[in-house]
């Protein structure tokens, strides 16, 4: 089986909730990350199989395939087909892994995969106003369980015996993180201005700079009278996209690239329905059994931070060193604009392992419905 590997990763600066990006239509925002790509290669876009594109909210403006028409927004040639996946957070991570998997498999030569999410023009819940999401059958054979993902992190704080003190020290060890990274630069090479009616965007604004327990100890709890989950410790809401090029390291050679990172194992799990965000607990076991690996091989890690609850219990479950899990902050510091959050994790790990010299990285994300991916990227040795 061939191999496959990412060649270029780029991202969008992450935009808070009617922010510096709520006026950026999503399809215009996805075709910026996708010809941000192209004028870092200098690839011809006809050449490109397929793009996959992760969106959580297909309504309203992100509606009726918005892959395709940020093809075509884009100026791509007609042929460039496209196609909109969605795994609910973890939609672009699988938009990715089924772009590797095309390559790996022969079927396809260069695969963008990536996505888009504006959470400000298309609401978190936009897709459920209607209906029953769930069906009568599923709910029953919960007993009737309400599934709701801010039920689900209340619980994972209770099973796992955290304190709401525990949460917020994480929730602002995030903020401390990102705020880091902004001010070393460590972003700048993964990111592209986005130009808005209020000039270029190009830096992460979810931040709030000085975060700390002391000042989230105010903040009201969502799920019940004195839970331990509340907005701060929770992910934001965000607008953004990014975009990645996948290909073969011999086409890589022929077009004159230089692969960043090699995809070396990949998988995803189903997880209890009810506690929801429990998946990258299993999903990281099943990918380090896949890989040969151990946890003590990974050096850098993205679990993608939807609550505070989620990366304490991957945490406590799989031993990790705190010190390479989220180095860069997460998205209860930047934001999490749902579709598009798969491929800007793996954009800021493969470039922090690129940065820093570091062999493996992991990521893997929470899911809603209960399930997770999970994958592990080898760095290329220049």
């Amino acid at each position: 089986m061939r191999e496959a590997v990412i060649v270029e990763a780029v991202r969008t600066p992450i935009g808070k909730r009617n922010g510096s990006l709520a006026g950026v239509h999503p399809v215009d925002l996805a075709a910026m990350a996708l010809n941000e790509l192209i004028s870092r290669t200098g690839i011809d876009p006809v050449l490109v199989d397929d793009v996959q594109w992760g969106c959580v909210g297909q309504v309203g403006d992100q509606s009726s395939n918005v892959g395709r028409y940020a093809v075509l927004a884009a100026g791509w040639p007609e042929s460039v087909p496209a196609v909109t996946v969605n795994r609910a957070c973890g939609s672009s991570q699988q938009a990715l892994d089924q772009a590797v998997f095309a390559v790996m498999a022969g079927a396809q030569d260069l695969v963008v995969a990536g996505g888009v999410e504006s959470m400000s023009r298309v609401p978190l819940g936009a897709t459920r106003q209607s209906g029953e999401p769930y069906g009568p059958a599923a709910k029953a054979r919960y007993d009737g369980f309400e599934f709701n993902q801010i039920v689900g992190a209340e619980l994972i704080a209770e099973r796992w015996g955290f304190t709401r003190r525990q949460l917020d020290e994480y929730a602002s060890l995030s903020h401390e993180r990102a705020a880091a990274a902004i001010d070393s630069g460590a972003f700048e090479q993964q990111t592209f201005a986005v130009p808005t009616e209020s000039g270029p965007f190009t830096v992460d604004e979810g931040l709030r700079r000085g975060t700390t327990p002391e000042k989230l100890a105010g903040l009201k709890p969502v799920a019940k009278e004195n839970g331990m989950i509340h907005a701060g410790n929770s992910s934001q809401i965000s607008d953004g996209a990014s975009a990645v090029l996948v290909t073969t390291p011999e086409r890589a050679r022929e077009l004159g690239l230089r692969p960043i990172v090699r995809y070396h194992s990949a998988v995803v799990v189903g997880s209890d329905p009810v506690l929801m965000l429990t998946g990258p607990i299993p999903a990281t076991q099943k990918v380090l059994a896949r890989a040969g690996l151990s946890i003590g091989d990974i050096g850098a890690f993205e679990v993608n931070e939807a609550f505070s609850s989620v990366t304490l219990a991957w945490l406590a479950e799989l031993g990790a060193d705190i010190k390479v899990v989220n180095p860069l902050g997460g998205a209860i510091a930047v934001g999490h604009p749902l579709g598009a959050s798969g491929t800007i994790l793996m954009t800021r790990l493969a470039h922090h392992m690129r940065d820093n010299g570091i062999r493996y990285g992991l990521q893997t994300m929470c899911e809603g419905g209960g399930t997770a991916n999970a994958a592990i990227v080898e760095l290329v040795a220049e």
